[in-house]
């Protein structure tokens, strides 16, 4: 008869297996993302004498590669392309994607559509150096946050000719600029909602310097309408993702709903993650939060029909 094993022995042996099998997987990752290449402040536009550059993090082998075009936030007047969320940067690195953080021209020295039209122009260079960046132009993704997150919506939308990409995920951005004007009383905006007795507009201070406007008037519902992503949703889009927190106070969650109904109508997939309890971003520091990681990295490889390995 063979001796009886000790339990705790077979627990820790069980147990030290699994942290040899997670210490692989860890080990694996972390060679994955070493070894890209980094490339910094490559110029890709020179808008009014602005240069224009964005950041690369290429995979290393031959490619072509999925690649993330990603768009930072900051209310349309601050904000970096070094601002980017790092674990989703580590996690879409290690899984084989490109990376691209770009920068645009902010406000309220420029105005709408500056900020698009610069956006544009990255997609446009990236496509023309696909082939020096290894890059897949089938599997180009728009990606960014709050002001990124209207961005990356707009010009998934509405794009100039040859820039369609294969998807967009957007994360927590304005969509409907025109909803946001309707009369209200409860107005999310500065990290708080706000209840009046009289109904308001509720643009933020951000909002107003990317349109170029002090206030909302008649006169302003033209541009309100034309810088909406929600204005140009039609058949032929790519899938869209939207990322949104219930309580999130700068840019409330409905708008991300409205987004997701219109290209639902229009015939257009488009989901969303939705982040309970979570705020305007910072969801990456709340392990209760931050499980919308690996659902992002689910939906791009089902979005771009990506084998396993990638």
């Amino acid at each position: 008869m063979p001796p009886r094993q000790n339990p705790t022995s077979v627990f820790t042996l069980r147990k030290s297996s699994i942290f040899s099998f997670g210490a692989i997987c860890f080990l694996w990752w972390l060679c994955r993302v070493s070894l890209a290449e980094t490339q910094t402040d490559i110029e890709f536009g020179r808008p009014d004498g602005v240069s224009l550059k964005l950041d690369a993090t290429l995979t290393e082998g031959n490619g072509p590669f999925p690649t993330i075009v990603f768009v930072h936030g900051g209310g349309f007047t601050g904000g970096d392309k070094k601002g980017y969320p790092k674990p989703i940067y580590q996690k879409l690195t290690a899984a084989g994607f490109n990376w691209f953080s770009v920068n645009y021209r902010l406000s309220p020295k420029y105005t709408f559509p500056a900020h698009t039209d610069d956006v544009e122009s990255a997609v446009s260079f990236i496509k023309t150096n696909a082939q020096r960046f290894k890059v897949d132009v089938k599997r180009i993704v728009l990606m960014g946050p709050s002001a990124g997150g209207h961005l990356v919506s707009f010009v998934g939308a509405r794009h100039r000719s040859g820039n369609q990409v294969a998807a967009v995920v957007s994360m927590f951005g304005e969509h409907d600029l025109v909803n946001r004007t309707k009369p209200r009383t409860d107005c999310a905006i500065g990290g708080s909602l706000r209840h009046t007795e009289s109904p308001e507009a509720c643009l933020s201070d951000g909002l107003k310097a990317f349109l170029g406007i002090t206030e909302v008037s008649p006169a302003t519902a033209s541009i309100l309408h034309d810088a909406s992503p929600i204005s140009y949703v039609k058949k032929g889009m790519p899938p869209y993702l939207l990322l949104h927190g219930t309580k999130d106070f700068h840019v409330p969650y409905e708008q991300s709903v409205l987004m997701r109904d219109a290209m639902k109508k229009a015939g257009v997939p488009c989901e969303i993650i939705t982040v309970e309890g979570g705020g305007h971003g910072g969801w990456d520091n709340d392990p209760s939060l931050s499980t919308y990681q690996d659902q992002l990295l689910r939906w791009l490889k089902q979005a771009l029909r990506l084998k396993a390995k990638a």
